[in-house]
Order: C-alpha cells, then structure tokens, then sequence
C-alpha cells in the first residue's frame, strides 16, 4: 500500500452531518497541531439542497492535501497542506510507516469527479444531428443509430470511446441509457468494469412506436433486464437500472412487468424520460386517455419511487409535482439538450422546492459530455426565467447533489474520509483566455462562475478513479 497525498486547491460541498464528523475528527486527532486544525467551511453560502432538510455547504481549503490509499481506493483524510505533510510525512519514524507519494498540482484546483445523471450512450454517434425537435429527432437519427448496436464490435468500442470521453470530460460516475440490445448494456458494463467506474446502465426497454428491430417483446426484454441484474447489478461498482425510454415506445404490458420488476429488488434503480416535449406530452395523453396526466401512467404502472430518475420534467402540473414529492422521484435537468431540440424551458428552483433534481448532459440531444459546458447552459436556462444559478450551486450538484439524488453520497460525492477517491485536477488557466480572465477576479465565486461558464474538456488536467489515475490531458 501507498499512501498518495495530492497537493492542490481543494473544493468540494458537505453537508452538515459531514462537518460535524469532520470537526470531531479534527478536534481528537492528537497528530495534528492544534494550530493547524482549521475549519473551512463557509456556512454563509446559501444553498438549495437535493434531499429536503439537508444542510449544504462549501468548503475551500486553498492551500489543502488530499491523502488516498491506493489499495483500497480510499480517501484517507483531506485538509490544510501542512496538517497532512504534518501527520503523514513528517510524523514518518519507523519502517513501519506506509511509503507516501506527493502529488503537487499546488497551482490547481482538485474537486470530486463530475457525476452525469442521464446519458445516451450509443448517441455519442449522432451528437449534433441538425434540425429536429424530440419525436421527429428521435426516428430519423436516434432509432437509426440505435439499430446498429447489436453488432457487439459496435456496442463495445462505441463504450470503450464514450466512457474514455467521460473521463477526459472530468466525470467518473453516470446513469446511462444502453439499447434495446442486451449486449449493449453488457458491453458497457464491461468496460466500465475494467476501468473500475461506478455506472449505471440497462437495456432499454421498448415494444412499441419505434422501429421493428428495436422493439423487443414485454416479456422477453424483462427477462433480458432480469439476466443483467443477475450478472452485473453490485458487481463491483456497476449498478443496474430497469430502463424503459418512456410510455410512448413501451406498451401498458412492459411497462406493468417493469414496474413489478422494480418492486421486487431493492436497490436496482430505473430511469426513463417525462415530459420533455409538448408533443411528446400529447401523445401520451393519447395514448392513455383514461390517465390523469403523464406522470400518473409511471406512478400507476408501479415505476416511481426513491431510486427513479426521469429526465427532463419541463411540462408538469401541481399535482404531478406534489406526487414527485410524495414518492421521491427525482427529476434530471438536462440543459443543453433541451435548448438544442428546443424542448422548453426548466425551471429549477421550483422544482428542488418538490423534489431532488440532479442535472445531466443527455448525449447525444444534449450537445457537450462535459458538466462544465453543461452547467453554463443550465444558467443560461435560469436566466431566461428570471431566476440564478450560482457557481457554488452548480458545482454543488454536478457532484455531491448527484450522487445524493443516486443515494450514491455514502460512496461518492466529495472527500470525506472512506469515500471512494474519484476526483478530478482542473487547471483553472487552461486556455488563454482563461488565465486572462481570471486574472481580473477578486473572489473564490468569481473564479469559480468564470470556471463554470468557460470551463470544458480543455480545463481537466487529470481523472482520478478509486485512486488510480484513468486520464492525463498531457499523455491523453
């Protein structure tokens, strides 16, 4: 085992049973000097949080050490630069001691790995196909890309690519649509396996509007789903999700066995997509007319709960938002996709004051993987109703908002001691422009808006998984 200790600006968010277990630790840790014991946490900074009643906040250590253990994966400790050199350097006596390496990135900011919430695989093929809205979008682009994943060549490098574009884009965990070929979903949990990335994927369930190679049975495509649960779900760091795409390409029989296969696993998640699109929300009336509204075709199949996540959620009315409440389903906001297939307009204050909102990329509708870019368009989207969207907020939700969305925060998150070490090094001067405009900051919140608004791909410097480095902008 060796102890890695990374020197660099560190930032993350933590709730406030985190603090009070962090300042415990601090307080009874006799190794360190009591002067060097140094709480960071600004309590002043408002956020909205993704689990009702929980207290979040920023904490900035500028001159900070992040110690992983590279055997487990572990994060160790993390806190000021002197404290950690203090007690796992200078401390260092006998041959006993665990051999350290130092990391210096003390120019940089580290922050824990991006988390996507919702993500179309096999789109990464068709990103940026022009001039469609949903429906439409989805016939002529989506549903033909789709097809060709049951050739396994073409499910396994199209994976093996869009996971390494995940990891140059900062990001480490994600909830992933597949195809409706079950080899689609085994081919990505299998290179998700090899770089040990906590993923979430499933077959993507559809017997209905949709091209004939793409529909597969109800009750074939349940047991297809059961077989990946079988062989993937909790292997490792892989989970999976019953995934239909949404009442409109799954009949009442598959969506009723998905909701049953839900009922009977506690911890398999499922995702699909909810009133993304006017048009989208009148077909479904449609198609079931005997319904309240779309969300009541899910809830009366038996798919919400606390571990669904249904992406989009623009068109909904009162009573839909107060069942999101009552049942805990959260909501993906995926901001790039929306403006591009100009799907509406998502309002997220209101919808954090009902329910957990995590926020996604949607590749390929959304146009960028990365969560930076992502970010930028979300406040954008804000703008337009009149509402904000801090850098402290985004930042908070692309990482420890998401993984509490997922129930993933005990794992994943930020960098509490026993959290899995997933983490990026970001350059904040990346690009001439850049190092030009953050120049001209006073605050850590200028800096770190500018960072969201110009921030992309060309910011990670390096990707950190389980404590093992997966990539190096220098050698990517």
């Amino acid at each position: 085992m060796t102890l890695h200790i990374y020197q660099a600006h560190l930032l993350h968010y933590i709730s406030e049973d985190d603090l009070a277990k962090r300042t415990a630790a601090e307080l009874s840790d006799t190794r360190i000097p009591d002067f060097l014991v140094n709480v960071t946490v600004d309590k002043d900074t408002t956020l909205l949080p993704v689990v009702a009643g929980v207290r979040v906040y920023p904490e900035y250590i500028a001159d900070g050490a992040l110690v992983i253990d590279d055997e487990t994966g572990l994060v160790i400790n993390y806190g000021s630069r002197e404290a950690m050199l203090a007690n796992y350097v200078l401390t260092a006596t006998n041959d006993s001691q665990e051999p350290v390496q130092i990391h210096d990135h003390r120019h940089k900011l580290i922050m824990p790995g991006f988390i996507d919430t919702h993500v179309h695989y096999p789109q990464v093929d068709m990103i940026a196909a022009y001039g469609e809205q949903l429906l439409d979008w989805l016939n002529n682009y989506t549903f033909v890309t789709e097809a060709n994943f049951g050739d396994p060549k073409i499910a396994h490098d199209t994976a093996q690519f869009f996971l390494n574009q995940l990891l140059a884009n900062g990001t480490t965990s994600a909830m992933v649509f597949a195809t409706s070929h079950p080899l689609s979903a085994e081919a990505f949990f299998a290179e998700s396996h090899r770089l040990n990335t906590r993923m979430i994927t499933g077959n993507v369930l559809m017997d209905q509007n949709a091209p004939e190679p793409l529909c597969v049975p109800a009750e074939q495509s349940i047991r297809d789903t059961q077989n990946i649960i079988d062989n993937w779900h909790e292997r490792g760091r892989q989970h999976v999700a019953i995934t239909p795409r949404f009442a409109i390409t799954s009949s009442p029989t598959q969506l009723r066995l998905a909701g049953e296969l839900y009922a009977s696993h506690d911890s398999v998640y499922l995702q699909t997509h909810l009133a993304e699109n006017r048009d989208e929300v009148a077909f479904v009336q449609e198609l079931y007319p005997n319904h309240k509204g779309y969300l009541d075709v899910y809830d009366d199949m038996g798919l919400l709960g606390r571990r669904t996540t249904l992406a989009h959620g623009i068109y909904l009315e009162t009573l839909e938002y107060e069942r999101l409440r009552a049942t805990g389903t959260q909501i993906s906001h995926c901001p790039t996709s929306n403006l591009f297939l100009g799907s509406g307009l998502f309002d997220l204050p209101k919808t954090l004051s009902y329910t957990g909102v995590s926020i996604a990329t949607d590749v390929g509708a959304g146009t960028s993987l990365s969560m930076l870019t992502t970010l930028s368009e979300a406040y954008k989207v804000q703008q337009l109703q009149s509402n904000q969207l801090s850098a402290h907020q985004g930042l908070y939700q692309s990482t420890l908002g998401n993984a509490q969305s997922l129930l993933l925060d005990d794992k994943i998150g930020n960098f509490m001691p026993n959290k899995e070490a997933d983490f990026v090094v970001i350059d904040m001067k990346a690009t001439a422009l850049l190092e030009r405009r953050m120049a001209q900051t006073k605050t850590l919140e200028e800096q770190l808006f500018v960072l969201m608004m110009l921030g992309d791909d060309r910011v990670i410097e390096q990707t950190i998984i389980a404590g093992q480095s997966r990539y190096r902008k220098s050698t990517a």
